[in-house]
């Protein structure tokens, strides 16, 4: 039985342009894309498929036995949208193998721009939920994609690749935090209200700071991030007054000379009776005076000590990528196997329907001579049939599955089929696995991080 090939086509921030990206996002972020693909489904072109479209990447997951064809729908379908020639040269393709250990490196931040950041995955998760509610994903789409969920987990609980700050923004907080130990009861002062002052306000939002204040040459734009991060709002020429009651200061506007002088923080630090003050200043050109660092309890970082704090820590994250690379392979080769074997599946489903039906029909010739036996003795000899079952099949089933991997497989197949006297192949292998009662393939990868059972020999995947 021929279950295909898993094929992956699409693009990243690494292999194409921001506009031509803009222009396919806003078409496959759409429901609407899978009326394309259900077309594809229902004239067996592809047999299962998932679309996920973020800002830095566009990608088809599919399933089918005709491979070629499905490059092909999916390359015109992205043409429609472009109208490019050279659509191909930004375009990558992986079948089987490459695929499953791509689409794992991507939920695993490992082939992100960012590396080992965390959002892809709850991209990816969001990307799985719409296909199964469009109803496009089967039995390996679905054991896939948990598992990739599973491995994303995995990588981050045993590996440090998302445990240090590789940005600007991101490593001023934990440069606060190193300072004050903890941020919760800590109150910060925001002056500029650009892109890197919103990333900090982040940041330290999810710190838990007690009070934000933002002060802005823009007031329509302080009060839109103050709302944002239920903070108060400081008129720009006053800000000053301001540093006399806060812990922290992040200055990031975009005035040519520092707004900050000596003189001001030294006056300031007598107000505050030498309260220690993190001051932050990731403006270019600089908003703060360098001799401000000079001043007792006053700790000073521009954004040259954070891009160095930021490039170490890039390092220690690639170097902690190697660790989870090797986590991706292990478990695309245990993935590779699991799907090797389901071209045996559908005779190990007959072998067993077969020792099964010979059990009941023996059982109950057992029980029509023995009519005096009790519920309990009834049960007894239930579980010792099953036992019994079980043991004799497990060696055969074993045997399958040692052979699945092999070119020769339709062979052994054909022998055990004989050997046995089983039916031709099920006519629907795929609803056999779905049923629950048979533990089906599909639901045994639903426990992310768990350890998932076989419906073959009961053995840990």
């Amino acid at each position: 039985m021929n279950f295909g090939q898993i094929i992956l086509i699409g693009m990243n921030h690494k292999t194409a342009p921001v506009e031509v990206r803009e222009k396919l996002a806003a078409k496959c972020s759409d429901a609407s894309i899978y009326d394309d693909m259900r077309a594809f489904l229902r004239d067996g072109r592809l047999s299962e498929c998932l679309v996920l479209s973020t800002c830095n990447r566009i990608e088809f997951l599919l399933v089918t036995s005709r491979s070629d064809e499905a490059e092909l729908i999916v390359q015109d379908l992205m043409q429609r949208e472009l109208q490019a020639e050279n659509l191909s040269d930004w375009l990558y393709r992986f079948k089987n193998r490459e695929a499953v250990s791509h689409l794992f490196k991507v939920a695993s931040g490992l082939d992100s721009m960012v590396l080992g950041e965390p959002q892809i995955l709850g991209q990816l998760k969001d990307a799985y939920r719409e296909a199964t509610m469009q109803k496009t994903t089967g039995v390996i789409l679905n054991r896939l994609l948990h598992k990739a969920f599973s491995v994303a987990k995995r990588v981050r609980s045993e590996t440090g690749i998302g445990c240090r700050a590789v940005s600007v923004s991101y490593a001023a907080v934990e440069l606060a935090k190193r300072i004050f130990g903890s941020l919760i009861d800590k109150s910060v002062l925001l002056i500029g209200a650009g892109e890197m002052a919103e990333l900090a306000a982040e940041h330290l939002a999810t710190n838990g700071v007690s009070q934000m204040y933002i002060a802005n040459r823009t007031l329509e734009r302080a009060i839109e991030l103050a709302r944002k991060f239920k903070a108060k709002t400081v008129p720009f020429e006053q800000f000053v007054d301001s540093i006399a009651v806060v812990d922290i200061v992040i200055s990031s506007t975009g005035a040519t000379e520092p707004i900050i002088s000596k003189k001001v923080i030294k006056s300031m630090m007598r107000r505050r009776r030498h309260r220690p003050l993190f001051i932050i200043d990731i403006a270019v050109p600089r908003d703060v005076e360098p001799e401000v660092n000079n001043i007792d309890n006053v700790y000073l970082y521009d954004i040259d000590d954070l891009q160095g704090i930021v490039e170490l820590n890039k390092e220690q994250r690639r170097k902690e990528a190697q660790k989870a690379f090797h986590i991706v392979e292990l478990e695309t080769f245990k993935f590779i196997e699991w799907l090797q074997t389901l071209d045996v599946v559908p005779t190990i489903i007959a072998l067993r329907r077969k020792a099964e039906l010979i059990r009941q029909q023996e059982m109950e010739k057992t029980f029509s001579h023995l009519p005096d036996l009790t519920e309990q003795e009834r049960k007894a000899i239930g579980v010792l049939t099953e036992a019994i079952i079980k043991k004799l099949l497990h060696d055969p089933i074993m045997f399958l599955k040692n052979k699945a991997s092999r070119p020769s497989k339709e062979f052994y197949v054909d022998v055990v089929q004989q050997v046995f006297r089983l039916p031709g192949h099920c006519e629907h292998p795929m609803r056999c696995l779905d049923r629950p009662e048979r533990e089906c393939y599909e639901a045994e990868g639903s426990c992310e991080g768990k350890s998932v059972r076989g419906p073959i020999d009961g053995g840990d995947y």
